[in-house]
C-alpha cells in the first residue's frame, strides 16, 4: 500500500500541460490525497470550470500513478470550493516568474476592468512596474497579456481568481 506522502511525491512529477515548469501540486490543482487499505482517492480542482487541460491533467495523473505501481485509485474532480490563485504555492509563484509569467499580484480577484484601471503588474523579466495590459486574455483564458515599457518585452500575467 502506498502512503499519502508517497502519492503526493508522485504527483509532484505531474506537470501542468499549459505551464510545464509547475507541478499540479504547486499550481494547487491537487486538493487532497486519501490512502488506505481499500485504495487511494485523489481530489483535483480545475483552475476554472471547463478548463480544457483538466482531462489531460487527469490522464497524466492516471499515467503517473500507474507507472509508480499504485493499483487501486480514483480521481475525483471537485469544483467547490472553486480553485483560486491563492492555492498556488510560493515555489509555484517563483517558478512562474522565472518562466516569464508574472505571478498573481495579490490574493483578491482582478476587477480592474470594472473600474477601467488595469492592475499594476511587475514585469517578470526586469521587475519594472512600468507595464501596460494589452489584452485581458493572454495565451490562455487565465492569463492577461501585458507589455513592459522598460524592457519592451510582452509577457503573460496570471490573473487573480
Amino acid at each position: 500500500m502506498n502512503t499519502e506522502e508517497q502519492i503526493w511525491a508522485y504527483l509532484e512529477e505531474v506537470k501542468d500541460p499549459e505551464i510545464p515548469v509547475l507541478s499540479v501540486n504547486e499550481l494547487g490543482i491537487v486538493r487532497s490525497v486519501e490512502a488506505d487499505a481499500n485504495g487511494t482517492l485523489v481530489t483535483i480542482t480545475p483552475t476554472y470550470t471547463g478548463c480544457p487541460a483538466t482531462h489531460i491533467i487527469e490522464k497524466d495523473i492516471r499515467s503517473k500513478l500507474t507507472e509508480k505501481g499504485v493499483e487501486h485509485f480514483t480521481i475525483k474532480t471537485a469544483i467547490s470550493p472553486a480553485w483560486t490563485t491563492d492555492w498556488i504555492s510560493e515555489e509555484g509563484r517563483r517558478k512562474l516568474k522565472e518562466y516569464g509569467i508574472a505571478p498573481p499580484e495579490s490574493n483578491t480577484p482582478d476587477k480592474s476592468l470594472l473600474s477601467n484601471k488595469p492592475r499594476i503588474v511587475h514585469c517578470p523579466r526586469c521587475n519594472s512596474t512600468n507595464t501596460e495590459m494589452k489584452s485581458f486574455f493572454g495565451s490562455t483564458a487565465c492569463k492577461a497579456l501585458y507589455v513592459c515599457h522598460d524592457c519592451k518585452e510582452p509577457f503573460d500575467y496570471f490573473k487573480c481568481l
